[in-house]
C-alpha cells in the first residue's frame, strides 16, 4: 500500500516542479518527524518576516527533507505569512500549503514557535506601511534595525514540537468559521525565493531525515537558499513528545565505543576469573598476618600482664601457636621470638652470668 502512494505522488512530481510542493496537498501514509529545536537568526533587515522550518516530503526518495526556516521578504506590503502543516485525515497525512495574506490562518494549531504559538502571529505587526518587531519573540538587533516594540508571547497551546495536527497524538485544534473562509478564499501562494528555498533543501543529502537521523544540521538561516551564509543556525536536541515515525533512528555511539564494546565484553570476565584468586590469594594471608599478630599483642597484655608472670604467658603463648593455621605460624614465631629472647635474657644473665664467666676463666 505504501509503496503504490508512493507510485501516484511521483506521478504528481511529473507534474508538478520539484519547487512546488508547498503549492499541493499531498497524501503520505508515514507520520512526519517531531519539529526541530533551533535558534533563530537576526533579521537581516527591515521588512523581513519568519517563515518557520517544516518537514516536506520527497516522493523520489520515500523520505522526509527539513526545509529551514528563514526570513523571507513579504509579496506585498500588510502581507503577513501562514504556515504550511500536515494534517492526519483519513488514515494519511496531508500536506497543506502556507500563503500570504493580510491576516494570519489556521496552521494546525502547531507551536512552530518564535511568534507562531498555534494561532495568530506575535512576532510582528504592520503599522502604517512599515513592519515593526517584536522583541519578545524575534531576533533584533536594535542598532540596525530601530521599528520595535515590547510585547507578551501568550502561549495558547501546550509547549510541544508535533510537527502534525489530528491522529492519536497530534494536536487537536480544528480551523474557526473565520479562517475556513480565508482558507478557502483568494491569496498569495509561496514566492519564488521560498520555492528556491524549499527546492535546493529538497537537493541537500544532509536535510534528509533517514540521513540525519532526523536531526539534519540546518535548522534555520538568516536569508532563503543562504545554506553556508555566516549566522546559520544548527539543529539542537529534540525534547518533544511527539512519538517516533515508524523507523526510529539508533542512538548514536562513538566510532571508538563501538571498537572497544565487543572487547570490553571478552576481556571483562576473563579478567575477573585471573585477577580474583591473585588478589585473595595475595591479599588475605597479609592481612591476617599484619593485623593478627598486633591485635593478640595489644589485647594479651591488658588482659594476662595484671595477673600472670611474663615467664607464664610466654609458655602459654608457645603452647598456644600450633593450634594456629600453617600460614600464620612462620610470621607469628618470626615476629615473637625476638621478644621472647628480649625477655629471656636478661634473667639468664642476672641468674646464670657469674658462674659462665667463671667456667670461661677456669
Amino acid at each position: 500500500m505504501k509503496s503504490l502512494l508512493s507510485r501516484v505522488a511521483f506521478l504528481l512530481v511529473l507534474l508538478v516542479p520539484i519547487g512546488a510542493w508547498s503549492q499541493v496537498s499531498i497524501f503520505i501514509s508515514v507520520a512526519p518527524p517531531p519539529l526541530l529545536i533551533y535558534d533563530q537568526p537576526l533579521v537581516p533587515g527591515d521588512g523581513y518576516i519568519w517563515m518557520p522550518g517544516y518537514w516536506v516530503w520527497s516522493p523520489s526518495d520515500d523520505d522526509y527533507y527539513w526545509v529551514p526556516g528563514t526570513w523571507v521578504l513579504a509579496p506585498n506590503v500588510g502581507e503577513l505569512w501562514t504556515p504550511g502543516y500536515w494534517a492526519f485525515e483519513n488514515s494519511g497525512y496531508f500536506w497543506h500549503r502556507g500563503y500570504w495574506s493580510f491576516s494570519v490562518g489556521f496552521y494546525g494549531g502547531l507551536n512552530y514557535g518564535y511568534g507562531y504559538t498555534g494561532t495568530g502571529y506575535q512576532g510582528g505587526r504592520w503599522n502604517h506601511g512599515i513592519f515593526e518587531y517584536n522583541r519578545a519573540a524575534s531576533n533584533v538587533n536594535t542598532t540596525v534595525i530601530h521599528n520595535v516594540y515590547n510585547a507578551p508571547v501568550l502561549n495558547r497551546t501546550r509547549a510541544s514540537h508535533v510537527s502534525f495536527n489530528g491522529g492519536a497524538s497530534g494536536e487537536r485544534a480544528r480551523p474557526t468559521a473565520p479562517q475556513i473562509k480565508m482558507r478557502n478564499s483568494e491569496h498569495t501562494g509561496p514566492t519564488a525565493e521560498q520555492l528556491q528555498h524549499e527546492r535546493q533543501a529538497l537537493t541537500t543529502r544532509t536535510q534528509k531525515a533517514s540521513y540525519s537521523r532526523e536531526a539534519p544540521p540546518i535548522a534555520a538561516t538568516p536569508k532563503p537558499s543562504a545554506f553556508a551564509a555566516p549566522g546559520v543556525e544548527h539543529t539542537r536536541t529534540n525534547t518533544g513528545p511527539q512519538k517516533q515515525s515508524q523507523q526510529e533512528p539508533q542512538q548514536r555511539i562513538p566510532l571508538r565505543t563501538q571498537q572497544e564494546l565487543p572487547r570490553r565484553s571478552q576481556q571483562a570476565p576473563q579478567q575477573k576469573t585471573q585477577e580474583a584468586p591473585q588478589q585473595r590469594s595475595e591479599q588475605v594471608p597479609q592481612q591476617r598476618t599484619q593485623n593478627q599478630p598486633q591485635q593478640r599483642m595489644q589485647k594479651e597484655p591488658q588482659q594476662q600482664a595484671p595477673q600472670q608472670r611474663p615467664e607464664r604467658a610466654l609458655h602459654q603463648r608457645i603452647q598456644n601457636q600450633p593450634q594456629q593455621r600453617n600460614e600464620q605460624a612462620p610470621q607469628q614465631q618470626t615476629e615473637q621470638a625476638p621478644q621472647q629472647r628480649s625477655e629471656r635474657e636478661p634473667q639468664r644473665s642476672k641468674n646464670h652470668g657469674p658462674d659462665n664467666r667463671d667456667e670461661k676463666s677456669r
